[in-house]
């Protein structure tokens, strides 16, 4: 979706000239005949969203200055660029003074008129990631300020609305890099609870070992390198909200203690002689499939009951692809700033690449790819050369993953280009009879294939498979492998 500019004018002819060097320089054009239409349109009820304001300064009835007065009024703070035939230097303060961003004079020139707009856009969207970085660290990050303009987003921001008014436990869904944690802050910054701690853990990034100490606190001497007290995450966030991100990770006797925390609204410390009390709202999330780890036993039924009461399920990122541009910008802004650069806009071929592709890593390498690309970008605008890597991927050097429609699909991995030459491996679905292959077989093969693929790095098979070392570790006994994928010697289930 491209960015919106409202051209207000009470010249036909200026308007439609206006209008045209608007749509060519790649901006979405609105147009309104006076002053109250564009109100209108900026601050009705049925007000669409504008991210710059062309406005003449001189019109019947209500005039530019007078605009610019309503805007302040209600708080509205779109970037306005004024135009006006007299170019006196009382009306260019006069102008500026009432909030205008930018001031051109009639006929404005094309050149004059790009620069003008591009600097506006720039600053707001400078100052809008300014604010939102100030919301996140001050906790008072809200849901009016996700990011999402596509219509798949609409039910997941109306369910968080409501989640928000309440202590519901929420249980976000989605896949890796959808921007789970975000909304849990959306929702923490939205609620009664936003003036108290946000505590985030990361459930598959804790050591199997250490899980109760970091969740529930623990006691000097509790155990050998306890060498004084420990709070833990439930008290630290006491009050407010608690984030257990990829909660499916959680070891069993882990998932125990937490039930109990939850019932009870109590934790009890390791080497603790009574348990605290604690008041706090949980708000989870994984990538997982929870109702499937329930039925193979990996994840407790009762505790899966306690934190799915309020499920919101975040669409990827190819489902909502009206959020692309958006995104891109935000993040443009964003990591410019932090790498000083001067970098102003992404061109209109660039725009369309990222929005023509599939982002198998949702929000997370979309972020990511405009990092590199501010980084390798060398003018005041990024275009398809910052993007060498998405081009190829689109181009057919590997081949976006597609539901499959034949009985023998391909899998499709982002190999290093050294080797996307070599043919794609298969995995069989059918067995010899045509029927479908065990879950289990399906699995094991794909879990051998990484490792050997991976070179037995098992850190980086785990975060391909997008599932914590120690599930990994748990598949590789249950299946009966060894970590070099090979069938295990000893008596493992198979």
């Amino acid at each position: 979706m491209r960015e919106t500019v409202l051209i207000v004018d009470d010249d036909p002819v200026q308007r439609r000239l206006v209008e045209a060097m608007v749509q060519r320089f790649g901006y979405e054009a609105l147009t309104a005949e006076g002053g109250d239409a564009a109100l209108t349109m900026l601050v009705g009820e049925q007000a669409r969203p504008v991210e710059c304001v062309i406005l003449d300064l001189v019109m019947p009835d209500l005039d530019g200055l007078g605009v610019l007065a309503r805007l302040r009024q209600v708080g509205c703070d779109v970037p306005v660029i004024v135009q006006t035939a007299h170019g006196g230097i009382d009306n260019v303060v006069s102008a500026m003074r009432a909030g205008a961003t930018d001031f051109v004079v009639k006929p404005a020139g094309a050149e004059r008129l790009q620069v003008s707009l591009s600097n506006a856009l720039a600053t707001r969207r400078l100052a809008g990631e300014l604010q939102r970085m100030k919301k996140r660290r001050d906790g008072t990050f809200a849901i009016a300020d996700v990011i999402a303009r596509s219509p798949a987003m609409t039910p997941v921001l109306r369910a968080a609305e409501k989640a928000a008014a309440s202590t519901i436990p929420v249980l976000i869904e989605g896949e890796s890099g959808t921007g789970k944690e975000l909304l849990a802050r959306a929702i923490h910054g939205s609620g009664a609870r936003s003036a108290r701690p946000f505590v985030a853990v990361n459930c598959g990034a804790l050591p199997e070992n250490l899980v109760e100490s970091i969740l529930f606190g623990h006691e000097k001497g509790a155990f050998t390198g306890a060498t004084e007290k420990h709070t833990g995450k439930f008290v630290e966030a006491d009050g407010g909200t608690l984030f257990l991100d990829e909660v499916a990770e959680l070891p069993l006797p882990a998932q125990v203690k937490l039930l109990r925390a939850l019932q009870e609204g109590e934790v009890e410390p390791v080497g603790g002689r009574k348990p605290v009390k604690v008041d706090v709202r949980i708000v989870s999330a994984t990538h997982r499939d929870l109702i499937a780890d329930v039925k193979a036993g990996r994840f407790r039924e009762d505790l899966f009951y306690r934190l799915h009461v309020f499920p919101v399920t975040v669409p990827p990122l190819r489902r909502r692809p009206e959020d692309i541009p958006a995104l891109t910008r935000h993040f443009l802004a964003r990591f410019t700033a932090e790498e000083g650069k001067r970098v102003r806009a992404i061109g209109g071929e660039a725009m369309t690449l990222l929005s023509g592709f599939h982002w198998p890593g949702n929000v997370r390498q979309l972020e990511n790819a405009v990092f590199r690309a501010v980084v390798l970008a060398e003018g005041e605008e990024i275009g398809v050369g910052e993007f060498p890597q998405i081009a190829a991927l689109i181009d057919g050097d590997v081949v976006p993953v597609q539901p499959a429609l034949e009985p023998q699909p391909a899998i499709v991995t982002e190999w290093p280009v050294e080797r996307r030459a070599a043919p794609a491996p298969t995995l069989r679905l059918t067995d010899p009879h045509g029927h479908a292959r065990p879950l289990e077989d399906i699995e094991r093969e794909v879990i051998r294939f990484a490792i050997s693929h991976h070179r037995g790095q098992m850190s980086e098979v785990a975060r391909r498979l997008k599932i914590g070392r120690s599930t990994l570790y748990r598949k590789l006994e249950s299946l009966g492998l060894d970590e070099d994928g090979t069938e295990a010697t000893t008596g493992a289930v198979a």
